[in-house]
């Protein structure tokens, strides 16, 4: 399915809707797109609405960033800074995926195939000015559900 996001707000919005969505159950999802496409707006929007008060940005330099709130654990994970995907080994990251929680992994590409099977995947692509598109595939039956109910 393909959104068309006319700005960040927009784009801010989709993050939101799909928060409203999200099961109570480990869903995983990746997103791609260019530096500043806006897939961290677009974790923000998730993470806002599942009822964060604090700021959130890509946490490239801390590669993970762990939200605690009132009905899901969010894990923020960048791997923007992953040059090989054996490092992903040895930071411990497989730990993370032990848990009941939402995953929002930003640059998912770079972790190989050292990461779970994702959910949904969503690619943001520029368009024009501010303008994106959000390309949105849902890879599992989890992810379908909520891929329909988008739609």
């Amino acid at each position: 399915m393909k959104i068309f996001l006319v700005d960040e707000l927009a784009t801010f919005k989709l993050g939101k809707k799909l928060a409203q969505l999200c099961p109570h159950t480990q869903f995983i999802i990746f997103l791609e797109g260019e530096l500043g496409s806006g897939k961290t707006t677009f974790s923000r929007g998730i993470l806002q609405e599942l009822g964060t008060n604090r700021a959130v940005k890509s946490p490239t330099y801390a590669l993970t960033e762990r939200y605690d709130l009132a009905k899901h654990t969010v894990f923020h994970i960048d791997l923007y800074r992953i040059s090989d995907p054996e490092e992903l080994n040895y930071l411990g990251l497989e730990d993370y995926f032990s848990n009941n929680a939402i995953y929002l992994i930003e640059w998912a590409s770079k972790g190989g195939n050292n990461l779970p099977n994702p959910d949904l995947i969503i690619d943001i692509i520029y368009q024009n000015n501010n303008t994106r598109i959000a390309n949105l595939r849902a890879r599992s039956t989890l992810g379908e559900k909520v891929h329909q109910k988008l739609k």
